[in-house]
């Protein structure tokens, strides 16, 4: 049994994370500062006497009255309207001092941390499928740069880290995801277009819709941090995450409204700044490291997202 700290704990990844770590045995304490982060998403698991929770900030030194065998650094806002509004600087410190903190732990408690990095820091991708060799197009003054430099001085702190204080680390960078527990008003396109599909409103598209992204569904990529957080040792990363299928966002909403049906009309609006064209990983490195490729496609994936979405409006 190890015991594990997952720091965003009770975010969308965070909780699912949690519930499979508690679920299959291990000790989990899970952290959240609850800025964006939900602490119904890990009910289920909250009183279960291998989980605790503790409400903290990671851009303050964490201490515990536990030896710690693993970290999964995780805290971060991850939703657009908040790291690109109010939580613009909270979310800079958060990567970068976050960070920091949660290195110091790693080291004085000789456990392995895993960052959870993101495909944001390729930017405007100028090389398409995106491979980890990329060094990235970001804008380092746009409304987005505090979540994409953020993350890429993350990354830089955890290697430097490695190097010069000898931690165990693991770094891997994450595309699109979707999946149950998401918070249906973060901004992040699949979330927006099935909340909106079921709520019979307009069907928002920012752009033409032609821009592409890739979906992994949430399970399937809890299941390759599992498996990076426990390879072996020396195997850093960064590691793509993602699955590399590749729609169009008019694809995607099609798919929805198709689903859902009803009277849903798809409006469009100007495109954010910076907002990237085309994002799809290459993950060769994934399948080749760590034995894995996602299992489950779209379509599925999508019917269990709106299930959840639709339970969770009817008791709203």
């Amino acid at each position: 049994m190890k015991t594990i700290l997952v720091t965003g704990g009770a975010g969308f990844l965070g909780s699912n994370l949690c519930e499979r770590l508690t679920n299959d045995g291990n000790n989990v304490i899970c952290v959240d500062n609850n800025y964006t982060g939900r602490l119904e998403n890990v009910q289920k698991i909250i009183k279960h006497p291998n989980f605790r929770f503790i409400e903290h900030d990671i851009c303050e030194p964490l201490t515990l009255d536990a030896e710690i065998d693993q970290i999964y650094n995780m805290a971060c806002p991850a939703s657009p309207p908040a790291y690109q509004g109010r939580y613009s600087i909270q979310t800079t410190k958060t990567c970068v001092l976050g960070a920091i903190n949660m290195l110091e732990l790693a080291k004085s408690q000789n456990a392995t941390i895993l960052q959870t990095s993101t495909s944001e820091v390729y930017g405007e991708p100028l090389v398409h499928p995106q491979t980890e060799s990329y060094r990235g197009n970001v804008n380092p003054i746009g409304i987005r740069s505090c979540y994409d430099e953020g993350k890429r001085c993350a990354e830089s702190l955890f290697f430097d880290y490695q190097r010069y204080e000898g931690v165990d680390i693991k770094v891997v960078r994450i595309f699109n995801t979707y999946g149950p527990k998401m918070d249906p008003h973060d901004g992040r396109v699949v979330s927006n277009l099935i909340c909106q599909a079921l709520s019979g409103q307009d069907i928002t598209i920012y752009g033409d819709g032609n821009q592409t992204r890739s979906f992994c569904y949430v399970d399937d990529l809890i299941e390759v941090l599992i498996r990076m957080m426990n390879s072996e040792k020396g195997f850093t990363g960064p590691v793509n995450i993602g699955n590399p299928g590749e729609f169009t966002i008019n694809e995607l909403a099609e798919m929805v409204v198709n689903k859902i049906g009803g009277t849903s009309k798809i409006v469009y609006k100007s495109l954010p700044s910076d907002d990237p064209t085309q994002r799809r990983p290459d993950i060769s490195l994934a399948k080749e490291k760590l034995g894995w490729e996602p299992k489950i496609k779209l379509s599925e994936g999508l019917d269990r997202t709106i299930e959840y979405f639709r339970k969770r409006i009817n008791r709203a």
